[in-house]
């Protein structure tokens, strides 16, 4: 049974404060219903060789984590922390069983180059067709594609803010920067110069890439719920959101390197 709002901000501090261990399996029990929810919006479809149990197991481990690091004194409510930190569980699982055919992730870094190379040519987002000329395929191939780059997740904020890394010891958490009671000094300001840097970066995006990265990150909206508010389609939604994370992955590059320099 779900806890009152007076229950769960006392149950908050018999955790944080007295570490009761009671009071976090309440709070766990309390906010499991947001494995459920993300486990549903991120993975549309099980990947073969996976039952939808296999999600939810890995999406638990995440709300575990997020009860665990939590900081209520922060200015980030927990749902958007834990839904986070969820869906990068359930991702680094799907990643460790690699369930997406090396053919077609290799379909899929020949869109983004394509993506990238038509764009700095063109001087603006190509269109499909413009895709599908470019690397042979047709409307709909071009189409399938953007979809699984959707659906696998391919890169996303947590994946630009970690270099593009796919290795869980290395990997940075976009929420873990902005909620992290273990920071110390030096990393906290570390901390909000990324912010700040990936914050002026999604403010340079075109005015419906950004409001896609609202949507879908801060809004907790699927693709095909973003397609609905914007009026146009899903694979749509997911070229926009393809586009909106390879210009923030070559903003915080370059902002990078000239912050080191």
């Amino acid at each position: 049974m779900p806890l009152s709002p007076d229950l769960l901000q006392r149950t908050w501090i018999d955790y944080k404060v007295y570490k009761n261990p009671t009071a976090r399996v309440d709070l766990i029990n309390h906010y499991s219903y947001l494995v459920k929810i993300t486990a549903g919006r991120l993975v549309t479809s099980v990947p073969g060789g996976l039952d939808r149990d296999d999600l939810v197991s890995a999406g638990v481990i995440g709300l575990i984590k997020s009860v665990d690091q939590y900081d209520p004194t922060r200015d980030v409510k927990f749902e958007t922390y834990a839904i986070a930190l969820i869906r990068g569980a359930i991702l680094e699982m799907l990643r460790d069983e690699d369930w997406v055919p090396r053919s077609i992730r290799e379909k899929l870094k020949a869109l983004d180059r394509a993506q990238t190379k038509l764009e700095t040519e063109f001087g603006r987002p190509a269109s499909v067709r413009e895709l599908g000329d470019y690397l042979s395929m047709s409307d709909q191939e071009v189409n399938d594609l953007l979809v699984r780059v959707g659906r696998t997740n391919v890169y996303s904020l947590d994946d630009v803010v970690g270099g593009g890394s796919q290795d869980g010891d290395d990997h940075i958490h976009f929420v873990e920067m902005i909620v992290d009671e273990d920071a110390n000094p030096g990393s906290e300001i570390e901390g909000k110069e990324l912010r700040r840097i990936m914050a002026n970066g999604v403010d340079r995006l075109p005015e419906r890439e950004r409001l896609v990265i609202a949507l879908y990150y801060f809004e907790g909206l699927t693709f095909k719920e973003i397609g609905k508010v914007l009026g146009v389609s899903e694979s749509r939604v997911y070229q926009l959101h393809t586009q909106a994370m390879g210009r923030l992955r070559n903003f915080m590059r370059d902002e990078g390197a000239a912050h080191v320099a």
